[in-house]
């Protein structure tokens, strides 16, 4: 049998992770992503982070809710290599510490809006449209529920020849 077709496998049979799940862990941590890009510029450093957050504690706080985006990532790239097991039971519970960033990411976004006087801005809407795509997605993906169930209770002594 020939399962070339099944793109969602890795070479060992475990499934990868959804790529929707890395768009979601980059959107979480965008206050990390637009640091990083601030310090590539030569000129004014903090003139790219003032586009997107006018307000230095807005940005401040996305890089406190970013950080929790970040080490669900470490814990990811930990599963690809199926070690430490220690992570085993933190992994499996992943789609929760999604949902808690979801939800302070939504508090931020109010936050923003109480900064904005709640006057109507499209990055406010763009932010609003993911965080509500994210939320569905965690609730309606199959893959994401069967990559979180993959990281079997292997016994160590039985994968050794």
């Amino acid at each position: 049998m020939n399962f070339s077709h099944i793109t969602w496998l890795d070479d060992k049979g475990h499934i990868k992770p959804p790529i929707f799940l890395y768009a979601l862990l980059a959107y979480l941590a965008r206050g990390w992503c637009i640091f990083i890009a601030s310090l590539t510029q030569m000129g004014d450093r903090s003139e790219l982070v003032r586009i997107f957050y006018p307000e230095k504690s807005d940005f401040l706080l996305a890089l406190g809710a970013g950080l929790g985006a970040v080490l669900i990532y470490l814990v990811v790239i930990a599963e690809r290599r199926r070690s430490p097991q220690w992570l085993r039971p933190i992994f499996v519970h992943l789609k929760w510490g999604l949902w808690l960033l979801l939800i302070v990411d939504g508090v931020l976004l109010g936050q923003r809006l109480i900064h904005g006087q709640f006057l109507f801005h499209w990055s406010l809407a763009l932010d609003a449209l993911i965080l509500f795509w994210s939320s569905i997605y965690l609730i309606k993906s199959k893959r994401l529920h069967y990559y979180l169930r993959d990281w079997l209770k292997e016994d160590p002594k039985l994968l050794q020849p």
